[in-house]
């Protein structure tokens, strides 16, 4: 009698920043087969709207598309700065205030590959092999796009690094040019997935340029994959002020459809003396009302995902088991 070929479990992780890599993370120790697991087929989809600090500076003098969210991913994919010296130097950010200051190694690579190999995917998935990563990093789009977001005043506020400046409400978001081309495999990856992880992050500059690509949100709403967001711990200053899960849920339906089956929330609390301190940065924690989010079509989940410390952040290991056990398990 022969044995069941049972393939990995494939998840997507959507979206950009310092919350992708923290997923990835995660993942990527869960991601080798062991007895009785065939482990994980993990793709990460990466924003390609950044427009700011060494990425942005790579894009106004190079013309290349920003590596820096693409490099945090692959490195998160690789076991983080601890497990190879490769990726402590893709990490190194050098001193000083002229010429390379500011620059990542990791994202000069990137962009030396790109030039060399005249195709940024590639650059991406050599950049990928050097550093042993276990899955795959997908930018969203290869085309050269902007964020664009309307604000509530009737404003439009150009670039993303201009979006937190504002401090406005932001009533909508768009990529310039808009619905630009999706890489080649990203369509496929979003529709024989079994888990979609979308966040956490910077909601409109991170999280939503994903689903704003040309044939994204029509394969989330295709796919039998379970679609998951994990939920924000804390408001960002000139991007979501006072706004609770509702509202990031919210947002996502009202920019792409219902593309959300459920959303995956903290249920622990972070000291008083933490909430005081981000509290005078402008940073609450994202209030949660379960039965709206129920109301508005979103199974809500709540688990333990806070980090111990003195800062308030997700736990990578307690939100991969989460996404594993709703992978494999179902809600």
């Amino acid at each position: 009698m022969q044995a069941l070929d049972i393939r990995p479990t494939r998840i997507v992780a959507m979206g950009g920043g310092t919350g992708l890599p923290m997923v990835l993370r995660g993942l990527a120790r869960r991601a080798d087969p062991k007895l009785g697991d065939p482990g994980l087929d993990i793709t990460a989809v990466v924003a390609m709207s950044d427009d700011g600090g060494s990425s942005g500076r790579l894009r106004r003098t190079r013309g290349t598309l920003p590596p820096g969210d693409v490099r945090n991913c692959l490195v998160a994919l690789a076991g983080g700065k601890s497990n190879s010296p490769l990726s402590e130097v893709f990490q190194y950010r050098f001193g000083g205030k002229r010429g390379l200051a500011g620059h990542a190694v990791g994202n000069l690579l990137i962009a030396a590959l790109a030039e060399l190999k005249g195709d940024f995917l590639e650059a991406v998935r050599v950049s990928g092999e050097l550093l042993g990563v276990k899955g795959r990093v997908l930018p969203s789009t290869t085309s050269p796009v902007q964020l664009v977001a309307q604000m509530e005043d009737a404003t439009e506020v150009v670039g993303e690094r201009n979006i937190s400046r504002a401090h406005g409400r932001i009533s909508k978001v768009l990529l310039s040019p808009r619905s630009p081309p999706p890489v080649d495999g990203l369509i496929e990856s979003i529709r024989t997935a079994d888990l979609i992880a979308i966040g956490p992050g910077s909601l409109y500059s991170s999280v939503m340029p994903n689903l704003l690509v040309d044939g994204v949100a029509q394969a989330l709403c295709e796919t039998r994959a379970l679609k998951v967001m994990v939920a924000n711990l804390m408001t960002q200053p000139g991007e979501t002020d006072g706004m609770d899960c509702l509202d990031h849920v919210r947002a996502v339906i009202d920019h792409v459809g219902p593309v959300l089956d459920a959303v995956l929330i903290n249920g622990a609390m972070p000291s008083d003396e933490a909430a005081k301190r981000y509290a005078l940065k402008g940073q609450f924690p994202v209030r949660v009302d379960r039965r709206a989010l129920i109301s508005a079509g979103v199974v809500p989940v709540e688990a333990d995902l806070l980090k111990e410390g003195p800062r308030i952040r997700h736990d990578s290991r307690k939100v991969a088991r989460c996404l594993l056990k709703m992978a494999r398990t179902g809600l």
